[in-house]
């Protein structure tokens, strides 16, 4: 049996400016960060000459083809392990559809076991573009490249993603003071909510494809943004970086109506009130985590308790998607 793992993220900055509706006319940046939550892949031999594949369902077939999950199937065939007789099995650290970009990671994590299963030797660009290829490629999902290649990479890093679709990545330049002072007061909330990021960033996407100009300038804005939140960082001014997740959340929040709700609202707002400087909902939207970069903890965390919103501690990840 080998057992890999890939990290979940966070988005730091530039979030939606990674879809190909927009980068294709402007060019997108992100700033992003692996945490030590983790998508895990079991593989296995069968004795039986069926592939078994377990997650939130149980699917035995004869061929990859025959899978519902579509990830699944499309790694398998990509890789030529049609008929191979494996047993494959996914845990999470924390559930899909929460905004922490489990579907890239899931890819990320796969692609290695099976790599691994093969005695293939992988770069880590090659693992992030393959993962890319997949759900994008042939699966034709309006999503970006950043969970793919924040989950391959590990680390927090600059993306740029240029018009032809390659990605540069750049590690971001801080001291390990502000490093750590960042891993210590960013905090993640859960609303309590799952989302399909699929149909926020399809909503975004058709517009961008359209030419919309509302949306365009909007991810312009968001763009710059995430270039300002990489200079805040790099000059060690975490309060500007906060100050920016709270403009950024606004201009987030004008590119669909389902972006957030009421009540996600008024936690915000709460937050802002009872020690948090800054903050934003982690992913397409609709649903999942709220992050807030907080000076007094330990006020956010009781006024968040008393709201019900679990905490979910974490640490930044160095290593990204590997072999256990």
């Amino acid at each position: 049996m080998l057992i890999t793992r890939s990290p979940l993220r966070i988005t730091l900055g530039g979030g939606g400016t990674d879809l190909a509706s927009y980068y294709e006319k402007r060019e997108g940046f992100l700033l992003s960060a692996a945490i030590d939550r983790y998508v895990y892949i079991l593989i296995n031999r069968t004795f039986d000459q069926t592939i078994l594949l377990k997650y939130s369902k149980l699917e035995r077939v004869k061929e990859a083809g025959e899978l519902e999950h579509p990830i699944a199937r499309e790694a398998l065939k990509m890789l030529g392990l049609e008929k191979e007789p494996l047993e494959i099995c996914s845990m999470a650290d924390i559930p899909a559809g929460t905004g922490l970009g489990s579907s890239g990671a899931f890819t990320a994590a796969l692609l290695k076991a099976l790599h691994s299963y093969k005695g293939d030797i992988t770069g880590t660009r090659q693992l992030a573009e393959e993962a890319c290829e997949i759900e994008i490629g042939r699966l034709g999902e309006p999503i970006g490249k950043q969970d793919q290649y924040i989950s391959a990479y590990g680390g927090i890093n600059c993306m740029t993603i240029r018009k032809d679709g390659f990605v540069e990545v750049e590690p971001l330049n801080v001291t390990e003071e502000t490093l750590y002072d960042l891993e210590d007061n960013l905090m993640l909330f859960f609303t309590g909510y799952s989302h399909r990021a699929g149909k926020l960033l399809e909503e975004q996407d058709t517009k961008s494809r359209g030419h919309d100009e509302e949306m365009l300038k909007n991810l312009d804005f968001v763009k710059e943004m995430g270039m300002e939140s990489r200079k805040a960082l790099e000059r060690g001014d975490l309060r500007r970086f906060a100050d920016i997740m709270n403009v950024h959340w606004e201009y987030k929040k004008k590119r669909s109506g389902g972006m957030s709700n009421p009540e996600i609202d008024g936690w915000y707002e709460y937050a802002l009130k009872n020690g948090a400087i800054g903050g934003k909902l982690i992913g397409a939207g609709g649903g999942g985590f709220l992050m807030f970069y907080a000076e007094n903890k330990a006020d956010l965390r009781r006024a968040m308790g008393r709201l019900g919103l679990k905490e979910i501690r974490f640490r930044f990840d160095k290593e990204g998607a590997k072999r256990l």
